[in-house]
């Protein structure tokens, strides 16, 4: 269902510098979901108050403040990262109690899974580690035709998101850790996830899975991210059994 309007948030197009989602006397424009939607936002506080939300998001914002140091003593807004994501994901899971983690990895980042699968362990935590292409299963499950693979002519196992958060579910793993999966395949391993999950690596083919950079430099080595309109075809059509 489409909002109104003027219920449409517009935050990343926000122009003001003392805003009134981070400033007491702050301002918003037209468009502010904090002026404008009061009546999602009280619904969306409610929602810490089930199921252990409110401890996870505490701890989560705890987390936050640590990984940062003051560096100045005359200036103590002066702040400094001191932690990468993946200590910052070691403490937050120690903060929370879990024991048990889940890894859901991507074949092409197996050695990379390795290094972080063994960095958990000696952290002291349990972990179930799962690829993506659990399961062997072909891509014609899909309804793909063979010009749809990535190698033509030859079997090609699917990635299997939801057999991978199935596999973790059965693992009864306390909070899921993804790494490198694809575009699409990341958000099904979520939904069917039992357990809540974090990223600790995204897939980016081109840039050695930092897809910052090509957002930080879409003004030079990246001009095509708006000089060129990307493949617009449209639904792929697949052939699902007992569907036209």
């Amino acid at each position: 269902m489409k909002q109104q309007d003027g219920r449409m948030p517009h935050c990343a197009d926000c122009t003001i510098e003392q805003t009134i989602c981070r400033y007491e006397d702050g301002k918003g424009p037209v468009s502010c979901p904090t002026l404008n939607l009061s009546d999602v936002i009280e619904r969306s506080l409610t929602e810490y108050q089930q199921g252990g939300n409110l401890r996870f998001a505490a701890n989560a914002s705890i987390q936050e403040a640590e990984c940062y140091v003051n560096g100045e003593k005359d200036n103590p807004h002066v702040r400094y990262a001191i932690k990468p994501r993946i200590q910052e994901t070691v403490e937050f899971a120690h903060k929370m109690g879990y024991r048990r983690l889940g890894l859901a990895f991507c074949a092409g980042l197996r050695d990379e899974a390795k290094i972080v699968s063994d960095i958990l362990k000696q952290q002291g935590f349990e972990v179930a580690s799962v690829i993506c292409k659990v399961g062997r299963t072909p891509k014609e499950f899909l309804g793909l035709t063979d010009g749809q693979k990535i190698t033509p002519g030859e079997f090609e196992a699917m990635c299997s998101p939801v057999t991978q958060a199935k596999v973790l579910n059965s693992a009864g793993t306390e909070f899921n850790i993804l790494l490198g999966l694809c575009v699409g395949h990341d958000s099904l391993m979520m939904r069917f996830s039992e357990a809540l999950c974090t990223v600790l690596v995204v897939k980016d083919r081109v840039t050695g899975h930092n897809p910052l950079a090509a957002i930080q430099l879409h003004q030079s080595y990246y001009k095509k991210l708006n000089e060129e309109k990307f493949n617009q075809g449209g639904k792929v059509r697949v052939r699902v059994e007992g569907q036209e």
